[in-house]
């Protein structure tokens, strides 16, 4: 490996230990050619959302449109312009990822630009494949598979991630003028825009969440599938980044959904025993039934 490239891996080493929250403890369970690949990736995507989240909102179009440029000719094997592309190019090719989930991300990426409400949750099940399934897919190339519905698992699996996202994140997508909860949900409980702007926590707030919450559980009943159709070393890897997800989740059902108050959040210390408990129990990747968070 060359010192450049090795050079690479370390930046994006560094990015993701300091960005990724919710993923490192998990990432770290990986062996390190797996672990170092999705450092790669994940300093990539978050290159990619940092540059549009910085920038100007007229040069947020551009700044994407530079990195789908980055991700070509990264595909290609040209790897200036940023510090991530030499191990991204490198992690793509050594696991056989394909490139169209890079571009359907950046196209999730894009309707965070243009796109501000979601009729129904079959037009936010797109929004979510786009952007957290193609994750799913793409770990999914770097931890090894088999089975044929493996692919469909690690799709729902994301839906199921980023549908917590939202939830989390109500009040926050709220002040950027963003509303992911479907309207046809909104109009099913009575809780409008109105209220969201309001912050207004109501039994019809509490049964609108309980619903959505509902939701996001069912979608993370397709770990059961998933688990056993990944290559066994990179088991604990997944169920580290599921139990801290569920874990969101269940924080939000015991606040009693008080998400306009504070962000909910897992400490530090509950990420690493999570990751710790992960490990112990398929250190060997024997177990195919996921453990409780």
């Amino acid at each position: 490996m060359s010192r450049s490239l090795e050079d690479s891996y370390r930046h994006c080493a560094r990015v993701t230990r300091r960005c990724a929250q919710s993923f490192y403890w998990g990432l770290r369970l990986l062996p390190r050619e797996k672990r170092r690949a999705l450092y790669a990736i994940y300093a990539f995507l978050r290159g990619c959302d940092d540059s549009a989240d910085e920038a100007a909102p007229d040069a947020r179009p551009g700044q994407l449109h530079r990195w789908r440029r980055a991700l070509d000719a990264a595909l290609h094997g040209d790897c200036a312009g940023d510090p991530c592309l030499p191990a991204f190019s490198d992690a793509v090719a050594r696991y056989a990822i394909p490139g169209r989930y890079f571009h359907l991300l950046l196209d999730g990426a894009e309707m965070d630009l243009s796109v501000r409400r979601y009729p129904t949750f079959e037009a936010l099940y797109d929004y979510c494949y786009r952007v957290a399934s193609t994750v799913g897919l793409i770990c999914l190339h770097v931890w090894g598979y088999e089975g044929e519905g493996a692919e469909l698992a690690a799709e729902e699996c994301g839906i199921a991630f980023q549908l917590t996202n939202i939830l989390r994140d109500i009040r926050e997508d709220a002040a950027r003028g963003r509303i992911y909860l479907p309207e046809e949900d909104l109009r099913r409980f009575d809780y409008g825009e109105r209220e969201i702007a309001g912050q207004v926590r109501d039994e019809r707030f509490e049964a609108l969440m309980r619903f959505e919450v509902e939701r996001a559980w069912r979608y993370y009943q397709s770990v059961d599938r998933l688990l056993p159709c990944v290559s066994p070393d990179s088991r604990a890897c997944l169920m580290a980044m599921v139990g801290v997800y569920q874990g969101i989740l269940d924080c939000m059902e015991r606040s009693g959904f008080d998400v306009y108050s504070r962000r909910v959040a897992m400490p530090k210390s509950r990420k690493v025993a999570i990751a710790l408990r992960a490990w112990w129990r398929y250190r060997n990747g024997g177990e195919t039934r996921p453990s409780q968070a």
